[in-house]
């Protein structure tokens, strides 16, 4: 078995759930290794399954002047540097088919960016690869769209496929979270990921000193949805960390604080342990009978005959004539 579908099925399997976590974009090489360091020690403190993520790259920036990252070749350099110092699998996204190749022969999971997820010829590259292909759901789609979306990587020939719930659009500025799509996202027949921190921004919602706009975000509901996300059941949780936030060149306002990481991640295990989630309720919609009223009518019913019986055996003596 080759390694992809090994880690594959180490994800299908993690309890309580699996976490992809990382900055959101690499700013230095120093910056992403101290970050992997921190984070790895916590998840591996906690027992769960980590994949670094940082981004070379963020190609759809709400402006043209904002900070990208270092680029493919400088990043990637970067993030094999990660995999290689602290022995953990490595998440970035792709923007191009052409980039596909090159992200592959580093990346463990390669992540389809939301804006993209139906685009079927940056799917089936990515899906050429052999890697684990991470599917984020459009802000635009239905969930039903990510059975689609998956079918084109299997039928690409790579079953190692899951999909991350991170939003939808509710008027210009604004996202929410619809509980109901962690369940529906599941006829894609493949692990469900929650990203817990992209689902809160406001995109294009933050308006600059210099004119423009940026996009802003509300940090303090990234534990409310983490909260909803793994009581629902979803099999894997997707969250940015920062150790500085409010200096953070991209995605500040919804990056999760390093110093509050491992206290979030303890209370979301503990939610985890208790929650039957990941099961199927049985429905039961057979007539209802209540147990309580059939025993009190049996009873009843006991006592009606126990008077008759009485009643007979009195006229029985009564007709006995008397010597």
């Amino acid at each position: 078995m080759d390694s992809s579908s090994m880690l594959y099925d180490k994800l299908k399997v993690a309890e309580p759930f699996f976490l992809l976590a990382g900055p959101n974009v690499i700013e230095s090489e120093e910056h992403v290794l101290r970050m992997a360091e921190h984070i790895k020690a916590i998840t591996s403190k906690l027992g769960l399954q980590l994949v670094f993520k940082s981004s070379f790259d963020k190609a759809n920036r709400t402006s043209s002047k904002s900070f990208r990252g270092p680029g493919i070749t400088e990043g990637l350099k970067i993030l094999e540097k990660v995999k290689l110092a602290y022995d953990i699998p490595i998440v970035t996204d792709v923007h191009e088919a052409i980039q596909c190749d090159a992200v592959g022969r580093v990346a463990d999971i390669i992540q389809i960016p939301a804006f993209l997820c139906r685009q079927t010829d940056l799917l089936v590259a990515a899906a050429k690869t052999g890697k684990i292909i991470n599917i984020k759901k459009g802000q635009f789609c239905a969930p039903s769209v990510m059975v689609n979306s998956a079918e084109k990587v299997r039928l690409a020939g790579n079953q190692n496929v899951m999909v991350c719930e991170r939003g939808t659009m509710f008027g210009y500025n604004d996202l929410i979270v619809d509980p109901r799509n962690f369940e529906w996202m599941r006829e894609a027949n493949c692990p469900i990921v929650a990203d817990v921190t992209h689902s809160l921004q406001q995109p294009a919602g933050r308006k600059l000193e210099g004119g423009g706009v940026a996009s802003g975000g509300l940090r303090e509901l990234i534990p409310c949805i983490a909260r909803t996300a793994v009581a629902v059941g979803v099999d894997g949780i997707f969250m940015e960390v920062h150790d500085d936030p409010l200096n953070a060149p991209v995605d500040g306002p919804t990056q999760w604080p390093l110093r509050h990481l491992e206290e979030l991640l303890r209370e979301l295990v503990a939610i985890a342990r208790v929650t039957k989630g990941k099961q199927q309720f049985a429905i039961d919609l057979t007539p209802f009978r209540d147990q309580h009223k059939r025993n009190e009518m049996k009873l009843e019913d006991l006592i009606v005959r126990l008077r008759i019986e009485e009643d007979n055996r009195q006229s029985e003596k009564k007709a006995v004539p008397q010597m």
